[in-house]
């Protein structure tokens, strides 16, 4: 039976690109050169680390973040921007975690989602993913049409298409 994954991941290898050219950036920009911004990114723990002097800085490092990443193809849904920038002595810094995987919820969302569709095909929550099956491919390809129309809060790929 034909199948497909439909996940939610972020390729570490781009976002790093991302992140080097926002340090890049960080150094040429006239507001922001010679001030103790620093971008640091913990590939094991996908989190950016964004600190710097006061809040408008902070504010404008984020937006370099933002704007590179998006170039560099990374959605920006895929930051969890939640986190309250946090005073440490004199610098101000923010956590920024990158989403990856599906989580529980959002996995019913999108399972629930299909099922209201009304195609005849089967979603099933398999860790981190959803694995779509169907007897014809028509209705998988019609899937992630109504999948990727739908206003989801992450950003999905779709993966592993058996025929």
């Amino acid at each position: 039976m034909p199948s497909f994954d439909i996940l939610s991941k972020v390729d570490p290898q781009t976002l790093d690109n991302a992140i080097n050219t926002v340090k890049r950036e960080l150094d040429t920009r006239y507001d922001l050169r010679g001030t103790n911004s620093t971008v640091e990114f913990d590939k094991k723990a996908l989190t950016i680390k964004l600190s710097t002097e006061d809040h408008l800085k902070l504010d404008a490092i984020l937006g370099i973040l933002l704007e590179r990443s998006s170039k560099q193809k990374v959605d920006v849904k895929s930051f969890d921007l939640s986190a309250e920038p946090v005073p440490s002595g004199k610098l101000l810094y923010r956590m920024v975690k990158v989403k990856q995987g599906i989580d529980r919820e959002s996995a019913k969302k999108i399972v629930k989602l299909i099922k209201d569709s009304g195609l005849k095909v089967q979603p099933q929550i398999m860790d981190d993913m959803v694995r779509v099956t169907g007897k014809k491919i028509d209705d998988l390809q019609a899937v992630m049409a109504h999948v990727r129309g739908a206003e989801l809060e992450l950003p999905v790929q779709f993966d592993n298409m058996k025929s």
